[in-house]
C-alpha cells in the first residue's frame, strides 16, 4: 500500500500559501489564562513609563502655568515631531535620495496648513493684540483679509512645485508621497487646532479634556496590569476589558472632581482675548458659580454640612468624561491597527516607555475635536455681548466705524437715550 505524496505536483515541492506581512497575534501572550501582574518583565517597562511619565507631567504643568502662548507653541512643536514621525513612515531612503528637495515640499505644505488653521482661529486675537498701532493693525487686517487667498497661493505653488519634479519611473512612489502628505495634514491639523481653539476659549477647556484622557490612560494601564484577564480588542492584545472598564469608572468620577477644582481659578476659565501674555480677570460666568444642593434626608443628623455646592459646569464635564473613557480610546486602537499594517511598534522613540509623540496622541486627538463641537454646541452663549460687538468693530474700516458712530448716535436721539 503506497503513502499518499505531493505527487500532483510534477516538480515535487510543496506548495505554501502565502504569510500577510502584518505582525501576527501572538496567542501564547494573550492574558486569558494569567495575569498581567505576574509577568517580571512588565515590571521593568512601568518603571521606565512612570519615569517618563512624572517629567512629562510637570513640563506640561510648568506650560499651564505660563500661559496660552506657551500652550499654544508647546501644540506647535507636537504638530511638528507628529508630522516627522508621520513623514518617516513612508519615506524610502533609495527613492529619496534622487528627489532632491522633495522632502522640503513636504514641509511646505504643512506650514501652509498650519497658516491657514491658525489664521481661522486666532484672528481676532491677532486684531485685538495689535489695535493700538494704527499702521500695524492696517497690516494685520490685510493680511487677515486675505489669509485664505494667500494660502491658497501658497498651496498652488506647492502643486506646481510637485508637478515640476516628477521624475520617469519614479511616479508612484510621489504620488503615494503626495497622498500620504495629505493625509498627514488632515490627521495633524484637522484635529489638534481645535485645541488650540480650546486654549484661547479658555484654558480650563483644553486642560480638562487633556487630563481625562491621561488619566483614561493611566488608569487603564494599572487596571489591566493588576487585574487584567480578558483580552478587549484583538488589535491591541494587551487591553483588557478590566482594564478599559476600571479606567471609564475612574475616569468618570475624576471629570467630576476635577472639574471642580479648575473651575475655581480665573487663570484657567476666562477666555483670552489677545496674544498677549498679562494676568487674566473676568467675571467667571455661570457655569463656574457653585449652586448649592441641600443634603437634607440623605446624611445623618450629625454630618457636619447639609449642602453640598457644585459647579454647573461639573454636569458637562460628566459628558467629557464619557466620551473621554468610552470613544477616546478607540483613536489608540485606530493607532494600534495602523501600526500593524506597517509592521512596527511605535510610530517613534522619543518618550522612554512610550514611544514617539504621536503614540501620545492618538486619543488626544478625537478628544479636542470633541471637546471643541461639545463647547461650542452646549455651552457657549449664543446671544451677542458688548465684547463681541466691540470686536467686529474693530474689524471695520475707519470709514465704517464712523458711519456706525453718527448711526448710534441717531439712534440714542430718537430713542431718548
Amino acid at each position: 500500500m503506497q503513502k499518499d505524496t505531493p505527487s500532483s505536483n510534477p516538480s515535487g515541492r510543496v506548495r505554501h500559501r502565502k504569510r500577510s506581512k502584518e505582525v501576527p497575534h501572538d496567542t501564547n501572550k494573550e492574558n486569558g489564562n494569567h495575569l498581567l501582574v505576574d509577568d517580571q518583565n512588565k515590571y521593568k517597562s512601568m518603571r521606565i513609563r512612570a519615569h517618563s511619565s512624572v517629567w512629562m507631567i510637570g513640563g506640561f504643568a510648568f506650560i499651564i502655568y505660563m500661559g496660552h502662548l506657551y500652550i499654544w507653541a508647546m501644540i506647535v512643536v507636537i504638530q511638528i515631531f507628529m508630522a516627522m514621525e508621520l513623514f518617516n513612515l513612508m519615506r524610502r531612503a533609495h527613492e529619496s535620495r534622487h528627489l532632491p528637495g522633495f522632502r522640503l515640499l513636504n514641509w511646505h505644505f504643512f506650514f501652509t496648513a498650519m497658516l491657514f488653521a491658525y489664521g481661522r482661529f486666532l484672528s481676532r486675537q491677532l486684531v485685538n493684540t495689535v489695535s493700538s498701532d494704527k499702521i500695524l493693525y492696517k497690516f494685520v487686517s490685510g493680511l487677515i483679509k486675505y489669509q485664505m487667498f494667500i494660502c491658497y497661493f501658497l498651496y498652488i505653488a506647492g502643486f506646481v512645485w510637485f508637478i515640476l519634479t516628477l521624475k520617469k519611473k519614479m511616479y508612484k512612489y510621489q504620488f503615494g508621497q503626495y497622498a500620504w502628505t495629505h493625509m498627514i495634514l488632515f490627521v495633524v491639523f484637522a484635529q489638534s487646532s481645535f485645541t488650540v481653539a480650546n486654549i484661547f476659549e479658555g484654558i480650563f477647556w483644553f486642560l480638562l479634556p487633556a487630563s481625562l484622557i491621561v488619566i483614561n490612560d493611566i488608569a487603564a494601564y494599572i487596571f489591566g496590569f493588576f487585574f487584567g484577564r480578558t483580552p478587549l480588542i484583538k488589535l491591541s492584545p494587551k487591553k483588557t476589558w478590566e482594564g478599559f472598564i476600571g479606567a471609564s469608572v475612574a475616569t468618570i468620577f475624576s471629570a467630576f472632581v476635577l472639574a471642580n477644582v479648575l473651575g475655581r481659578f480665573q487663570w484657567l476659565t476666562c477666555p483670552r482675548k489677545d496674544l498677549s501674555t498679562a494676568w487674566l480677570h473676568c467675571d467667571p460666568g455661570l457655569m463656574f458659580k457653585p449652586e448649592y444642593y441641600s443634603l437634607s434626608g440623605w446624611v445623618p443628623q450629625w454630618f457636619p454640612s447639609k449642602e453640598v455646592p457644585i459647579l454647573p459646569v461639573q454636569w458637562h464635564a460628566l459628558a467629557l468624561g464619557l466620551f473621554a473613557s468610552i470613544i477616546a480610546p478607540f483613536g489608540g486602537f485606530f493607532a494600534s491597527g495602523f501600526k500593524r499594517a506597517f509592521n512596527i511598534k511605535d510610530f517613534g522613540d522619543s518618550i522612554p516607555g512610550h514611544g514617539g509623540i504621536t503614540d501620545r496622541m492618538d486619543c488626544q486627538m478625537v478628544m479636542a475635536v470633541f471637546a471643541y463641537i461639545y463647547h461650542q454646541s452646549f455651552v457657549m452663549q449664543q446671544s451677542y455681548s458688548v465684547e463681541v460687538i466691540l470686536d467686529q468693530m474693530r474689524n471695520l474700516a475707519f470709514e465704517d466705524q464712523l458711519f456706525l458712530y453718527k448711526e448710534l448716535g441717531k439712534f440714542f436721539e430718537n430713542t431718548g437715550g
